[in-house]
């Protein structure tokens, strides 16, 4: 298998971890978007053939693609970003920060296993791979619902080389993700209102800041796939982020999974990279 290496969120995906929402339902309410979406809930059939669309796309731009075994007691599994993230060289199983999810990890764990992929277990604090995000020597990680400061500080410990900057996110915003995403050297996506004003200056002293509206926040306009060569995968129906990366040059490649975002993540959250090449 070729070496896991991620070193920021933006260069050629190579090979990329996802799971098949085949038994995904709204079964307990854990975030914002499934509360809204309880009642009518979720047609897994159409859940499936969506994914099966996304992962198509995947596959045709030249990545690799590996699936976990869904298992009916985890109705979240289709979001693998959660249980995993690779940093540099090293790859890590998280700890879940929610009951419905845990035990998700141990199928990444024997799955990686199987693939002889070293791994490092977060077993103490929750922290979760939606929370994560990396950029050369840095680590952005969100103080969520679902990861804590104790876990960032074991983090530290375990990745001295790199500066990790803890960003503080409304707790109505369930992991990083949702309100930030890196997608070049220079850009990220960031819905405003969902982080505190100290941590918005700084990201805007780093980047140059492209802002989604609070509709476009509702359906994930934050949390696209960037999969290389400035191709961006994106929902149709977030026409005015589209927009303004089509205007910047992207490729903006969209797909529709509107029956996935339903449970609260997209396709960031709907894939653990494993490897991306060296910028």
């Amino acid at each position: 298998m070729m070496k896991k290496t991620c070193t920021n969120e933006f260069s050629e995906l190579k090979e990329v971890i996802v799971c098949s929402p085949i038994h995904m339902k709204i079964k307990e309410i854990i975030n914002e978007t499934q509360k809204h979406f309880a009642k009518e809930n979720i047609d897994e059939s159409l859940a499936v053939k969506q994914h099966k669309k996304f992962v198509e796309t995947l596959v045709i731009n030249g990545i690799k693609v590996y699936g976990l075994p869904p298992e009916e007691q985890f109705p979240e599994q289709v979001f693998t970003r959660d249980i995993g993230f690779t940093l540099g060289d090293k790859v890590f199983v998280s700890h879940m920060g929610s009951d419905i999810r845990s035990g998700e990890e141990e199928i990444l764990r024997k799955w990686l296993q199987e693939n002889k992929t070293s791994f490092i277990p977060q077993s103490k604090h929750s922290i979760e791979g939606g929370d994560v995000l990396v950029d050369g020597s840095t680590i952005f990680v969100g103080i969520s619902g679902r990861t804590t400061i104790e876990a960032i500080n074991v983090l530290k410990e375990e990745l001295p080389s790199y500066k990790i900057l803890p960003i503080l996110i409304d707790k109505e915003y369930l992991h990083l993700d949702c309100v930030f995403n890196v997608i070049s050297p220079n850009e990220a996506i960031i819905f405003p209102e969902g982080i505190r004003e100290e941590d918005r200056q700084y990201l805007a002293s780093r980047y140059d800041l492209i802002e989604v509206t609070k509709e476009e926040q509702f359906t994930l306009g934050t949390n696209v796939l960037s999969i290389g060569s400035k191709k961006i995968i994106s929902l149709p129906c977030n026409k005015d982020i589209n927009t303004k990366l089509r205007m910047r040059g992207y490729e903006v490649i969209e797909v529709d999974i509107s029956e996935i975002i339903k449970s609260g993540g997209s396709f960031r959250c709907c894939t653990m990279p494993l490897a991306r090449a060296n910028r």
